[in-house]
């Protein structure tokens, strides 16, 4: 894969930031939560944060969430299945102003 083609590729690994009371207890520990895609391995992950956010990853950790099943009257349906990705930053490393965390 090209170079150009994997930076492509990198900036669409994450998609958007996870919020939840077990996210906001983690930011404490220096740890973002990420949806990211379905696909994405630990390794992209980490190039992807340092990349967007310009620091430093000290590990990175993900977990596959199954999608709910719902019933909507008779109709069956299913969420998408989706990743999330816990992601330790290195000491002085923060990016809660782009997160909005405190």
């Amino acid at each position: 894969m090209s170079r150009a083609l994997h930076q492509e590729r990198l900036l669409t690994v994450i998609r958007g930031p996870h919020l939840s009371e077990k996210a906001h207890m983690a930011a404490e520990n220096n740890q973002v939560v990420l949806k990211v895609r379905t696909d994405a391995t630990k390794k992209e992950v980490a190039q992807a944060v340092e990349l967007l956010f310009e620091v430093k990853v000290d590990a990175v950790q993900v977990v596959n969430v199954n999608g709910k099943s719902k019933r909507f009257q008779a109709t069956k349906g299913k969420r998408p299945d989706w990743k999330k990705a816990y992601v330790k930053l290195a000491d002085g490393s923060s990016v809660e102003e782009l997160f909005g965390t405190e």
